[in-house]
């Protein structure tokens, strides 16, 4: 299939290589020298496109998005930072009648992981002698904190009945992949539930297999529930 990067990074790169390497070809890519007020996003430049990958940054995801659907072209989401406005692009997928695959991390672990904390925390909602926390570190050129990852976290901890306090951290630093890290102390014991990633490949080879799966399809969907579902 034909695939546009939005979003023409460190992720960028390897998802290209990933998606070339599956058969794929890159037909277009689109960054801060040629998409900077998003005049990349045409239908000229989208003619034949099957889906659209972003990893770009927040404060440009939700407009890609919107022009990128109006075209009639299928996404894959990784930027993180905008989850605040996810209703909003339920309702342009909808009215645009589109697929959209999102996930603040395409790792096949950390979908894995996000299910484990899930039951963790469903385990321990009735019990409370358990305090909570939640922390990550990324490398220093990560623009949002906490990660949109780590946000996720909380947030199927609170879906799995888990309504106390989580004290939540991040920290910033050279060039680490990811880790985050959810823990349950009380005075008997500590459970520390921990995902390190070894480098951006699983991600970007999760991004690449959401495109395959999204081809030609409709709706808002999540990384997760497409993977284990």
């Amino acid at each position: 299939m034909k695939i546009a990067l939005v979003g023409y990074g460190k992720m960028g790169r390897m998802i290209e290589r990933i998606a070339v390497d599956r058969g794929h070809e890159v037909a277009l890519r689109l960054d801060e020298f040629n998409n900077a007020n998003f005049e990349g996003i045409t239908k000229e430049s989208l003619a034949g496109v099957d889906v659209a990958i972003d990893f770009s940054i927040p404060a440009a995801a939700v407009e890609n998005i919107e022009r990128i659907a109006a075209l009639g072209v299928n996404l894959v989401v990784g930027t993180t930072g905008w989850h605040d406005r996810a209703q909003h692009v339920r309702d342009v997928v909808e009215k645009a009648g589109v697929g959209l695959v999102w996930s603040p991390n395409y790792s096949v672990g950390v979908n894995a992981f996000f299910r484990i904390v899930s039951e963790a925390a469903k385990l321990l909602s009735s019990t409370p002698e358990y305090e909570a926390w939640a922390w990550e570190i990324h490398h220093s050129a990560k623009k949002d904190a906490p990660s949109g990852t780590l946000l996720k976290l909380v947030d199927e901890m609170r879906k799995a009945g888990y309504d106390r306090h989580v004290d939540v951290g991040s920290n910033r630093a050279g060039t680490i992949a990811g880790t985050h890290e959810i823990g349950f102390d009380s005075s008997a014991d500590t459970i520390t539930l921990r995902h390190t990633a070894r480098s951006r490949e699983g991600f970007a080879s999760g991004a690449v297999k959401a495109a395959e799966w999204v081809r030609g399809k409709k709706g808002f969907h999540e990384f997760g529930d497409i993977l284990f579902e």
